[in-house]
C-alpha cells in the first residue's frame, strides 16, 4: 500500500496494568482523521481476545455492536474493552471496536453500511486502525441522548438495533486516556524525494508540551483551530474555500481542479504543478503551505511506495493526506485539553521540519 503509515499496538486484558494476556498488533493503520482503535479479531491471539470482555447492553442484555464509518467503507464489529501500550504509555481498560468479531451475530444494519465492506485485513491493507485525532470518542454527545442515532452503537438483536451510550462505554481515543501526555500528538516525518521513497519512517510523539520534545510554545506552527472532527477551512490554488482536514490515513491529496489532467481520478500533469495552500480557522487565523502535484501514473509505475506529490480529485473538500505530511510535524490537540501554549483543543498545528 503507498502512503500507509502503520504502527504496532498491544493489547492486554483491562484493568492489569498491560501486563497480563497481552498481544502486540503490528501494521496497525495510523489514522489522524478517526477516533479510537479499531482490530481485526483475526489479528488478535485467541488467548488474548478471550481476556477482553464484551460490553453489554443493560437494556436487552445483548452484546453492543460497533459500526465505524471510513472514506474508504466501514467496519462492523464488537465493542470490548483492554489496556492499550502504545510505545511506553499505556491507557487502562479502552473501549476498542474488534471487526469481524464472533461474538456479534447479527450482520451490519443499513445504517451503518457504507462504501466498501472493510471485513478483514487483507480488505483494509492493515490489521487494524489506530485513531489518533483531536476527539476523545468515535460519537460523543450525540450517542448518549434517549433517541439513538444510527451509525455508532447497536444492540446485538435480529436485526441490530441502534442504542446510546454514555460517554465512558464509547470507542475512546487511547491517547486521551494516558495517565501524562494525554493532551495529543504529535506526526513528525521526514521529507523525501520528488521522485518518491521505497519508504518512509516516521515518528509518533505523544503529549503536547508535556515534555521536552513535543513543545508547541515557541515551536514557529501555525495553529488553527477545528470542530470536534479536525475539520477548520482551506482552498488550493484559485478554488473555492471549502472544509479541509489533515489526515495521515489518507494516501493522497485530494482536492478540486478541474485545471489538472485526471486519470481515472488521479492528477497526471504532464510536469509537476506547485500549488498554494491557504488555511483558516474559526479564530481568525490564516496559514499557507504549498504542494507539489505530480503525474500519479508515472509513480505507479515506479518501486516505491512513498510519495509526496500523489494527488487526486475530490470535490468541494481540501483532504491534506498523507503526502501532507513529509517534511513536516503535524500537531494534533485533542479537545478540552490545553497544550501551554495558549492553544486548547480541538486543533491542528504544522510546522516545516
Amino acid at each position: 500500500m503507498r502512503n500507509f503509515p502503520l504502527v504496532s499496538v498491544t493489547v492486554c486484558q483491562p484493568s492489569s496494568g498491560a501486563q497480563t494476556n497481552c498481544a502486540t498488533i503490528d501494521n496497525v493503520l495510523l489514522d489522524t482523521g478517526s477516533f479510537g482503535l479499531r482490530l481485526y479479531a483475526s489479528a488478535i491471539p485467541a488467548s488474548t481476545l478471550a481476556a477482553l470482555p464484551v460490553q453489554t447492553d443493560p437494556a436487552s442484555g445483548k452484546n453492543v455492536a460497533a459500526c465505524g464509518a471510513f472514506g474508504s467503507g466501514y467496519t462492523w464489529g464488537s465493542l470490548r474493552a483492554a489496556d492499550v501500550k502504545l510505545a511506553r504509555e499505556v491507557a487502562p481498560a479502552v473501549p476498542i471496536q474488534v471487526i469481524g468479531d464472533a461474538a456479534i451475530a447479527s450482520p451490519a444494519p443499513a445504517s451503518c453500511v457504507w462504501n466498501t465492506a472493510l471485513t478483514s485485513p487483507a480488505v483494509l491493507g492493515a490489521n487494524g486502525i489506530l485513531g489518533v485525532g483531536v476527539a476523545r470518542y468515535d460519537c460523543g454527545a450525540a450517542c448518549t441522548r434517549p433517541t439513538p442515532r444510527t451509525g455508532y452503537y447497536y444492540a446485538d438483536t435480529a436485526p441490530a438495533t441502534p442504542i446510546s451510550l454514555p460517554l465512558a462505554s464509547q470507542v475512546t481515543n487511547p491517547v486521551a486516556l494516558f495517565p501524562v501526555d494525554n493532551n495529543g500528538v504529535i506526526v513528525d516525518t521526514p521529507a523525501i524525494a520528488a521522485a518518491g521513497a521505497p519508504k518512509a519512517t516516521g515518528t509518533v510523539i505523544f503529549g503536547i508540551g508535556t515534555q521536552t520534545n513535543n513543545q508547541l510554545a515557541g515551536a514557529g506552527a501555525t495553529v488553527l483551530a477545528t470542530d470536534r472532527w479536525g475539520n477548520f477551512k482551506g482552498s488550493v490554488g484559485n478554488g473555492s474555500t471549502v472544509p479541509t482536514f489533515i489526515d495521515s490515513g489518507s494516501n493522497t491529496l485530494s482536492f478540486e481542479d478541474w485545471s489538472i489532467i485526471q486519470d481515472s481520478g488521479f492528477y497526471v500533469p504532464a510536469t509537476p504543478l506547485k500549488r498554494a495552500v491557504a488555511l483558516s480557522d474559526t479564530n481568525g487565523v490564516n496559514g499557507t503551505a504549498d504542494i507539489i502535484i505530480g503525474n500519479a501514473d508515472a509513480m505507479f509505475a515506479s518501486l516505491n511506495f512513498a510519495f509526496s506529490t500523489l494527488a487526486t480529485f475530490l470535490a468541494q473538500t481540501v483532504d491534506l493526506g498523507m503526502p501532507f505530511f513529509y517534511g513536516r510535524r503535524i500537531y494534533y490537540g485533542i479537545e478540552g485539553t490545553p497544550s501551554g501554549a495558549g492553544a486548547t483543543g480541538p486543533y491542528v498545528a504544522y510546522l516545516s521540519r
